[in-house]
């Protein structure tokens, strides 16, 4: 059986660098940027896309919203 694919989607914008998702990723392959945002914020980002389970634990702990995590249909 194939394992399903996830795609993570992170807005930037909306991230205010709380770190929770960061914290509470399982495979910890979120981390926060170098860059700034639009509010003066470094926003997180995936370091390794293709190894997401899309488990959510990261788009649930996350009070902003600003992270999305889709089933990817082929």
């Amino acid at each position: 059986m194939k394992r399903k694919k996830y795609k993570i989607k992170i807005n930037k914008q909306l991230c205010k660098e709380c770190k929770l998702c960061t914290a509470f990723c399982p495979l910890k392959l979120l981390k926060i940027s170098k860059k700034f945002n639009k509010k003066g914020y470094h926003p997180v980002e995936c370091i390794n896309k293709e190894k997401c389970t899309g488990c959510g634990i990261c788009a649930r702990m996350c009070p902003e919203g600003a992270i999305e995590i889709i089933e990817v249909k082929k």
